[in-house]
């Protein structure tokens, strides 16, 4: 879930044998989606389920990220390691696979592992808007938490978890249980970053927050002063890790950003969590962990697709 993107006018390359890009309504699956032009970027594209901004990708430069909350997550993502290093990702939500590309494109020596539970989506990322595939990035039509749970142990640097219903964060994808599959997936040290509802009165975000504060280390909030002010709504990025978060270098981009961000971490972080209590699964609650196989739209290991 986004805000509407930010633009820039800049000539499109070409894009010799990528499938063209056809604006207006697509199928998925008990949704409608639709892509609409960026009319100031040549080769920017919104998508949108159920008229909810969901994914910004510029094709013709995937470190254009239209989001300002994406821009914060790349703004985290470039400060947990030097330029180019890789950083083993796992995505939990892929929509039309914004910050997959950036990795890609940023530090392509990364492994990516795209969680998206709906195939047609999957299927409209791949075959309308060029998502390619190969050794190195995996898109598989999964639940999130079902397929973070067929992860190795320790296999991955950073978690990013971008996945909404609506307006909505999955219930199973909020909870210390589900943190606690973040944990077993992420190495000694890694990161796992999330994009909230930022609405007023922050409940949600008070919440998550009290759950990382549950599960890790050392949590960090990023959002725009009016958010956190409870004057609109937005996006609030959380980033948390047993490791000492870089909270310097995020102070840094989020105050050279479009939009000028607060970073709120120990006592400020706290005074906002307030007596928020964590949230945990519920003793009946039934978290799917399998999937029927031959879904449509996944993709195995080593194709290449677009």
């Amino acid at each position: 879930m986004g805000r509407e993107p930010r633009s820039r006018r800049r000539p499109a390359p070409s894009r010799r044998g990528a499938p063209e890009v056809l604006p207006g309504q697509h199928e998925v699956t008990g949704q409608t989606a639709e892509l609409l032009r960026d009319l100031d970027v040549d080769e920017g594209w919104v998508l949108l389920l159920d008229g909810v901004p969901s994914s910004y990708v510029d094709l013709a430069d995937p470190t254009h990220l239209g989001f300002e909350y994406m821009a914060w997550i790349a703004g985290v993502l470039d400060s947990l390691a030097p330029a180019g290093d890789p950083l083993d990702t796992v995505h939990v939500g892929g929509g039309a696979g914004s910050l997959a590309r950036y990795l890609a494109a940023t530090r392509p020596r990364s492994t990516q592992v795209v969680l998206e539970l709906d195939p047609r989506i999957v299927e409209l990322a791949r075959d309308v808007l060029g998502l390619r595939q190969g050794p190195r990035l995996r898109v598989r039509a999964r639940d999130g938490r079902a397929g973070l749970a067929k992860e190795p142990p320790g296999s991955a640097d950073v978690v990013i978890r971008d996945a909404f219903d609506g307006l909505q964060v999955p219930s199973h994808l909020l909870t210390t249980g589900f943190l606690a599959e973040v944990r077993r997936v992420l190495r000694p040290g890694g990161t796992y970053v999330a994009n909230l509802s930022g609405r007023p009165g922050l409940a949600d975000a008070r919440r998550e927050a009290a759950t990382a504060l549950a599960s890790f280390a050392h949590v960090a909030l990023q959002s725009e002063p009016a958010v956190f002010r409870g004057r609109r709504n937005g996006n609030v990025v959380l980033v948390a890790s047993d490791a000492p978060l870089p909270v310097d270098a995020l102070l840094r981009r989020a105050s050279g950003g479009a939009a000028p961000a607060r970073v709120l971490v120990e006592e400020r972080l706290a005074e906002l969590v307030g007596r928020a209590l964590p949230l945990e699964d519920p003793p009946d609650e039934s978290v799917p962990l399998d999937d029927e196989p031959g879904v449509p739209g996944v993709v195995d290991p080593g194709d290449e697709v677009g």
